[in-house]
């Protein structure tokens, strides 16, 4: 399987419609590839605050028409990174999963909104429940940024049968290690594959911190980016999940505890 986690640079000049014919322009060079990954709230940028109720969208609206026939043009399943979604009211940091006929095959909306130094906690509502979805490959989970930070989130979609996650992002640069850790912590514990795809730039004042991963069950970084503008590329067998959990069985070895 080949996957490919294109870093996007973010800045406050340009506009969405810019962003994404930059975007597309990129995708453009990526036929041959299984998995592509974008980044969290790319179009019109995580810390642009100002823009979100302008810029949301429906579930079924131009950004989700427009990547489901990306999708189909690659011949990929294509983690469209997330947007601000518009659905009775409320608005959500939704992600959208598309399979290579150009199908949406998932929706994922963000649990854990973060509040530090961020207004996305005050704007937008949290989902509720996370999402795994069955591919040609295996189940894949899905996940948003400061999701990373809470174990449990992924320990649920471990239990629904995931073996591979996949993180659209927009942390910053200035917990880097932190990004590092969790990133290599949810693979190992979980034994997955876990594939980030991560912003780069400076957005409203905040430098993003790039190194999208490319992570194996055993805590190896397959690839990585760095602070620059980059696509991030690795080939894997998903199927060597089950030969690792296998080997090593510690996930038999879990012992609820109340």
């Amino acid at each position: 399987m080949k996957i490919a986690s294109l870093q996007v640079q973010i800045n406050d000049s340009e506009t969405a419609a810019d962003r994404m014919k930059k975007v597309d322009a990129q995708l453009d060079h990526l036929h041959g590839y299984d998995f592509i990954l974008l980044p969290e709230i790319w179009m019109t940028g995580y810390n642009t605050f100002n823009r979100y109720m302008e810029e949301a969208e429906p579930l079924d609206g131009a950004f989700a028409a427009h990547y489901a026939k990306k999708a189909k043009t690659l011949h990929a399943y294509l983690f469209a990174g997330s947007f601000v979604e518009k659905s009775g009211g409320q608005y959500y940091n939704t992600s959208l999963l598309f399979n290579r006929e150009g199908e949406r095959i998932a929706a994922y909306r963000k649990i854990h909104l973060f509040t530090y130094g961020s207004e996305e906690g005050e704007l937008l509502t949290r989902g509720t429940d996370p999402v795994t979805v069955e591919t040609e490959f295996g189940k894949v989970g899905l996940a948003t940024c400061y999701d990373l930070r809470f174990p449990e989130q992924f320990r649920k979609a471990l239990d629904r049968g995931a073996k591979m996650f996949l993180v659209t992002s927009a942390w910053p640069l200035a917990r880097l290690e932190h990004w590092k850790l969790f990133n290599a912590a949810r693979a190992v514990e979980n034994q997955c594959y876990l594939v980030s795809c991560n912003c780069v730039g400076n957005n409203q004042g905040v430098i993003l911190g790039g190194h999208s991963r490319v992570v194996d069950p055993w805590g190896n970084v397959l690839a990585t980016g760095d602070e620059t503008e980059s696509i991030v590329t690795a080939a894997f067998d998903l199927s060597m999940v089950d030969q690792i959990r296998e080997d090593f069985p510690q996930l038999k070895h879990r012992v609820p505890i109340n």
